[in-house]
Parts: C-alpha cells; structure tokens; sequence
C-alpha cells in the first residue's frame, strides 16, 4: 500500500472506533468545550492501534500536544500511526517490527519533547524518565499507567524509593481491570490465537497460567469455546477459586504433560521454561497474553531446537527433536502482536479513565509516589458507560442511606 493507502486505512480504523466508544466522545466533547489540557504535552507510550488513537485525539481536543510511540514492538499498527501522525498536535514515532534500539530512540523522541504528563502501559516511558532523562523529572506533574506489569514495577520503585514523580495506577480502577483485564483480554486473546492458528479450540487442553482478572477472563472464554481448562497458580487463594470455577488446578510440571494450548497471564517471567518443553505434546501451541515477552523462555527454547521455521504468518516452530513447539507472535503480548486488541467498547472505559486521570494530574497537585483512581472519576465512567447502553439502575432512598450508615436501627 503507498503511504496516502495507508493513511486513509488508518482514518477508517479510527472512525469504526470512534462510534464505538461512546463514553470517550462524551469526554472529548467535554474537552473540546473547556480545553483542561491547554498549553501541557503528554507524552505516552501504548499500544498504538485505532482505539488508542481515539484517546490521542481526546487529549488533543483538551488542548494538549501529544507525542507518542508504541510499548511493544509487533503491537504498532502502521495505517494508525501515519494516520495520527496527520493530525494537529499530534506526533507519532511508533513504527511495527523496530528493534530494541529503534524502540528506545522513540521512547527518547517522545521524552525530548519535555512531556509534563505521561501516559504508560508498562512504564518503559517512566523507566527511561528515572534511568536516563532524570533531568526532566523536576518539570513532570504526573503520569498514569494502564496495565497490570506497569503498576507492579511502580510499586517496586516506590518501595525502594526510587519513584520521582506521582503516577496513577489507571489499571487498578474498578471500571478499568473488572471490564479491560477480564472481558477483554479474554476475547482479544482467543480472537488472537484463534485467527493466527485456525484450530478448533473445543476439546483440548488449554492450560492458562495464572488466574488474576487476566486469567480468570482467558479461562472463561476457554471454557465457553468448550475447552477442558487447566489453570496453574502460585497464589492459594486464586487456585482455590480457579478450582471452585470448575476448572482443574495444578503444577505447571504436571499440566506442561497435558496442555494442547497454553496461555500464560501472570505479567511474571520464566513461567514456561526449559523444564517444561521437552514434556509437551507434540504440536503444541504457547501463546502469552502478559505485557511483556518474558513468560515464555524464547532464549531456552530456541537453544533447543534442532531447527526453527515459520510455518504460517506469526507462528514459528521449534523442533526440539521427538516433539514440535509453535509459538505464536514470539511470545509477545497475543491479542496485538496477532490481533487488534480489545474491544472498542470495552476499550472505551480503559481510555476515559485514562483521558479523566490526565485532567485530574493538571487541576491537581500530587505527591510523588503510586495513586489509585479517585472513586469519584470510576463511579462517573460506569454511569456514562451505562447510559451509552441506555441501562437506568435503581438508587438509594433517603431512609436506606441512613440504615446503611447508621447503627442505631439494629434489626
């Protein structure tokens, strides 16, 4: 496709978001009329693909000046980001299929622009801040993060006290890990696996690592697509539930000798590794839907193969002597290295709290360290996401508010 091919593409990706994503227009309309953002650049690093771009273009109508490149290499969608990068205010360095170094030289592209707000899904923007351009930390009010891996690396720096800067951890809000972590990840995945592999899914063995809201979310969609489900933990109390949701429990030692397709979701690395290869089946499929593409041991894995070939687009095979391994998208995050992502509509809730978060840094004054989603905002995001779905719900009465918050009614 020539590049003008491309660019119209990615404005017709943009626009089948858009009228999918209701509760974001809502905002964007809001923001267009008050301008919050005016005169502050933001710079993230996401996933950029067409819903993202809705969110850029929110910012943008706020009256910032946005930059942004990709968080992970096969994730970037070329059509979009030559399409973003048409629109005023709007820069985009993202490109699909970089190397490391190409990554990281956008990464600095985006930060030599003086960001005052950032906008993570794995932190590598706030990594870079804190390791190599610390003398731009003085000038950051804030940042947000949208995923799982990110808040936990937050975390950790905050423990050690390394954390400069306030950051609000976007994935912890209600309306973002219940909807975005469990209902989308669970389609996105299997619409990932399902379009790459073109295998039934009813009848096999999918072994899902790990049982957050991630787990729980690939699991469910599993079972619904009729596997028989096998789900390994580390966490007591999420096996437990695991086993409760009907699903079998076990060692990943034992469930390696099972599995037909495994799906690892913990955001944790060295989940399948080289004591797990040689126990598979024959053909077995491995695909990760964690942030980053450290799940699957690669480096393992390829060091054990007698020979490695691309036996269909975006899967590889390793013949590791008396059996065949496929893994899809290198191991990288499933649901866009061979997908779209998730939905549009579910999507609409992740990137409001985003676009709500930004505005809340600007008008507010916050201390360095790890910051959940004021209620406030999450509350506000499932009654605009209700109303887009024409959904009215009950409400307190004045005499329940007061049974509720009283104590002296008794029985």
């Amino acid at each position: 496709m020539t590049e003008k091919e491309l660019i119209e593409s990615g404005n017709m990706k943009m626009e089948w978001a858009r009228n999918h994503m209701p509760v974001l227009e809502i905002i964007r309309d809001q923001f267009e009329e008050e301008k919050p953002l005016k005169g502050l650049k933001v710079g993230m690093a996401l996933h950029v693909e067409a819903k993202t771009a809705v969110l850029v273009e929110t910012l943008a109508a706020g009256g910032a000046k946005v930059t942004i490149t990709g968080c992970n290499p096969l994730s970037t969608q070329d059509d979009v980001a030559l399409a973003l990068d048409t629109r005023e205010n709007i820069s985009c360095f993202a490109t699909y299929g970089c190397d490391n170094r190409e990554y990281y030289d956008a990464i600095d592209r985006v930060l030599d622009l003086e960001p005052d707000i950032t906008i993570d899904d794995g932190a590598d923007l706030i990594f870079k801040l804190h390791k190599e351009r610390t003398d731009l930390l003085p000038n950051i009010l804030g940042g947000c993060e949208e995923t799982t891996t990110g808040v936990h690396r937050l975390h950790a720096m905050e423990k050690d006290g390394a954390l400069k800067m306030p950051v609000i951890a976007v994935n912890d809000a209600m309306t973002k890990y219940m909807f975005d972590n469990r209902y989308g990840t669970g389609q996105s995945a299997w619409d990932g696996i399902n379009r790459t592999t073109n295998l039934l899914v009813a009848g096999k063995n999918v072994v899902v690592a790990g049982y957050g809201w991630c787990g729980r979310g690939v699991a469910m969609r599993a079972a619904g697509l009729g596997a028989n489900v096998i789900v390994t933990e580390v966490d007591s109390i999420r096996a437990l539930e695991a086993r409760m949701d009907g699903y079998r429990v076990m060692k990943m030692s034992d469930a390696a000798k099972l599995g037909d397709i495994f799906v690892t979701t913990t955001g944790n690395r060295d989940i399948l590794t080289a004591e797990h290869f040689p126990l598979m089946r024959d053909g077995a499929v491995l695909a990760n839907a964690g942030h980053f593409n450290v799940e699957i041991d690669m480096e393992a894995l390829a060091s054990m193969a007698k020979s490695v070939r691309t036996v269909r687009k975006n899967i590889k095979e390793y013949d590791i002597g008396n059996r065949r391994i496929n893994v899809i998208a290198e191991g990288r995050l499933v649901n866009l290295a061979a997908g779209d992502g998730h939905p549009a509509e579910v999507m609409d809730m992740s990137f409001a709290n985003q676009a709500l978060c930004v505005r809340y840094i600007a008008e507010n004054k916050l201390l360095n360290g790890v910051h959940r989603v004021p209620q406030e905002l999450d509350t506000y995001v499932a009654k605009l996401k209700l109303e887009s779905m024409g959904i009215t719900i009950d409400e307190l009465t004045r005499e329940q508010e007061c049974y509720m918050g009283g104590w002296e009614c008794g029985t």
